[in-house]
């Protein structure tokens, strides 16, 4: 059985660009009759471009975001359309690293505190114990624990960054949502947090959605690939496979766009968008054969 499991999902929001003077924002659809499942340890890359739809998707499954179609499964409990009082008990095994840390850190907090504060919202811990785990934590993510006394203002976008991670982790979540989180980052701090997401990953059993538009990053680092475009999952398969033999001319742009080795190319063919965008058409009548990958 799946960890977090999405069927059919779909998410209109309202366009306040197309709003008019007294009239309320027409609905936006952002998600369109997406499926995704995430096993129990798996990392799970969500990729495409800038508005593709990565986010609001990540957001959905840990719902911030209402899905307005379609059905949520957490350790195969519905819970689309929980409130808030029944979602409160699974927030702890639900964690979420935002994109940018200093707008997702309280600029008023210490580290320390703020890597405590789940902890103590949690009940997990009372104050003085909450404060010397989130010590450990901040030593765990590889951070000094001496900074746990500075504002987040006093930290690099790395520092900062590990600091988010640490407060994610600290509740012992099952799984995490990590949306775009070293995109920000010069290329040896990108390394340095791929190899602590890799070490927590062991040593916890997290289960993880790793939101990025670099396949790079995403090859390092996760086991199967979901490909993105307007809110529609154009293919999705495993790492090896994926990379290996791209079957949508979007995930073949995508790769190209990187300096990866690919496999020689001999039909010299264009990408075509619109020939290859699903059409509607069911997930089982996009699969190729090849287990685990489909287009």
């Amino acid at each position: 059985m799946s960890l977090l499991e999405a069927q059919g999902l779909g998410l209109a929001l309202p366009d306040r660009a197309a709003k008019r003077l007294f009239q309320p924002a027409p609905q936006r659809e952002i998600l369109k009759d997406v499926d995704l499942a995430v096993a129990l340890g798996e990392a799970v890359g969500l990729v495409g471009e800038s508005g593709s739809g990565k986010t609001s998707l990540g957001r959905c499954l840990v719902r911030l975001y209402q899905p307005t179609s379609g059905r949520l499964l957490f350790s195969g409990r519905d819970i689309t359309h929980l409130g808030e009082s029944e979602l409160r008990p699974l927030r702890a095994r639900l964690q979420v690293i935002f994109q940018d840390p200093h707008s997702s850190l309280n600029p008023r907090r210490r580290i320390a505190d703020i890597v405590a504060q789940p902890l103590i919202a949690f009940g997990l811990a009372d104050p003085a114990t909450a404060r010397r785990q989130a010590v450990a934590l901040l030593d765990r993510v590889g951070l000094d624990p001496r900074l746990g006394g500075r504002f987040p203002h006093q930290l690099s976008g790395g520092q900062r960054q590990r600091a988010c991670i640490a407060r994610a982790i600290a509740v012992e979540p099952a799984l995490v949502i990590a949306d775009e989180i070293v995109s920000g980052l010069d290329v040896s701090t990108q390394a340095q947090i791929l190899t602590l997401l890799r070490a927590l990953r062991r040593d916890l059993g997290l289960a993880l959605v790793f939101i990025s538009h670099d396949l790079s990053v995403v090859r390092a680092l996760c086991d199967r690939v979901v490909v993105l475009r307007g809110g529609v999952v154009v293919e999705a398969g495993s790492v090896e496979s994926l990379f290996a033999a791209p079957r949508h001319p979007y995930t073949r742009a995508l790769l190209a766009a990187i300096p990866l080795p690919e496999p020689d190319r001999k039909d010299g063919l264009e990408p075509d968008w619109e020939t290859e965008r699903g059409g509607g058409r069911s997930h089982a009548d996009r699969r190729d054969g090849r287990a685990g990958h489909w287009c």
